[in-house]
């Protein structure tokens, strides 16, 4: 649904909105008449999160409240607390009776707005169902809000696109498309072009869909430099350590680094931060063929470290390994990697909270609590120096895998730091890029990660 149609400047014969959190509701009803309390009470409205109960008036419906639960304050909403009420709502327009700072008021905008995100594109005739509309508040950052609205929808068309219609050359395709709109230049990288990245070539040998190397490039030449490194794998079958049926049934979001990498870019050019910014997207399809790379292979990386193969099903690493010795080679201020990395992060922290290491590590507590606050939450990783000889080979210099189960997330990180200069300041992100819960706002499917919380993040560092 389009934002336009989410959001009015017309205050027109809008209805009133009242945000109610759980320990608000006594002191509002204290100040209504008799009517409007009976009313609330018949109705066992308790200000639950999400529960929208409209109010009569003389035109049908003269109002409506919005259930915060138990949070103490308005002030203290995230974007949540909004989603899913345009839908929940009659379909008129709405104005807030509850005034809000800018923080707050800014995140009510943009839950309204994600909220009204849906994957249509495959359904045969479906019917756009009216929505409600909102007049943004004055305290409201509507530009931020807008723009971090359409970035994710962005990314969540991205991930939620089948395989069959999002390989390599349409990631590349979407990758130049936004940059024309922005004005960036964007290079693509195939076939013989690809001799530099031979780990990539290498994934990608199997699949009848050739490999790409995604270079975009936007801002100032005098600024800072920051690069965005994504994986971009559009369909893993793990290769010739063939996935099981369950496990391969969604990784079509494999790509979702390489999403997420798109829409923090989005964000910073729609928002024309003070930044010289690169993006590369390592675009793979893992397949099984008889090309595929093998068990056992050793590869020749950009960098010249030789790697083992330990399994086929751990080339995400090997894509990613490229991709950030062709960043570190223009030495950038920062350098961050996104990637749907290991399983293991997911056993740890869940599907809700990202993993990410930092180098120096003071880097992922910032982000962090600027996650916290953006209501885009992601969780500090140690990279534990003591499971580097986990990545010891007995013919290469070091191996894509750990002969043990355990701390695989790390031992990931670790291998992809071997491909970072030391004295570059990086951090890396495993996510899961996928909601598998439908939750207002957060629907069953793609969910774009960390991409608030590292645009704040960039904003304060370099300005």
């Amino acid at each position: 649904m389009s934002h336009e149609t989410l959001l009015r400047t017309d205050p027109g014969d809008s209805r009133p909105l009242w945000l109610l959190c759980e320990s608000a509701l006594e002191p509002w009803l204290a100040q209504q008449s008799v009517a409007v309390v009976e009313w609330v009470r018949t109705h066992g409205f308790r200000a639950e999160r999400h529960r929208v109960l409209t109010l009569p008036g003389a035109q049908g419906v003269g109002g409506a409240l919005l259930g915060l639960g138990a949070i103490t304050s308005a002030e203290d909403l995230e974007p949540w607390d909004a989603a899913g009420a345009a839908q929940r709502l009659p379909a008129l327009p709405w104005r807030l009776e509850t005034g809000l700072g800018s923080r707050a008021a800014t995140h009510f905008v943009l839950g309204w707005l994600l909220g009204g995100y849906r994957m249509s594109r495959y359904r045969s005739g479906a019917p756009v169902q009216p929505a409600a509309a909102l007049l943004a508040p004055a305290a409201a950052d509507l530009t931020y809000a807008s723009a971090a609205a359409r970035a994710s929808a962005l990314a969540r068309d991205l991930i939620n696109m089948p395989a069959n219609d999002l390989g390599p050359a349409e990631l590349a395709a979407a990758a130049v498309a936004l940059a024309q709109e922005h004005g960036a230049r964007c290079q693509v990288l195939q076939g013989g072009e690809l001799a530099g990245f031979p780990l990539l070539q290498a994934v990608g040998a199997g699949s009848v869909r050739s490999p790409r190397l995604i270079d975009l490039r936007w801002g100032r030449a005098d600024a800072a430099r920051v690069t965005l490194v994504g994986k971009g794998v559009c369909f893993d079958t793990g290769g010739l350590d063939l996935k099981s049926a369950s496990a391969m049934l969604l990784m079509k979001k494999d790509m979702g680094g390489a999403a997420c990498a798109l829409a923090l870019a989005d964000l910073l050019m729609r928002l024309e931060a003070p930044l010289q910014l690169r993006v590369l997207i390592a675009a793979v399809e893992n397949s099984v063929g008889g090309a595929a790379y093998r068990p056992g292979d050793v590869l020749r990386s950009r960098r010249g470290l030789t790697v083992e193969v330990g399994n086929t099903d751990a080339e995400g690493r090997l894509v990613l390994a490229d991709a950030l010795a062709a960043a570190e080679e223009e030495h950038p201020a920062l350098l961050i990697d996104l990637a749907t990395l290991t399983g293991a992060a997911r056993v740890a922290l869940g599907p809700e909270l990202p993993a990410v290491y930092a180098r120096p590590a003071q880097l992922a507590q910032r982000l962090c609590a600027l996650g916290a606050m953006e209501a885009d939450p992601l969780w500090p990783m140690p990279l534990w120096a003591g499971y580097e000889e986990d990545l010891a080979s007995t013919i290469a210099d070091l191996g894509n895998v750990a002969a043990t189960p355990l701390a695989g997330s790390v031992i990931a990180a670790l291998f992809l730091q071997r491909f970072v200069g030391a004295r570059t300041d990086w951090i890396h992100v495993d996510m899961y890029a996928w909601n598998a819960k439908d939750r207002p706002g957060r629907p069953v499917g793609a969910e774009p990660q960390c991409v608030r919380a590292l645009y704040r993040l960039l904003r304060e560092q370099f300005g």
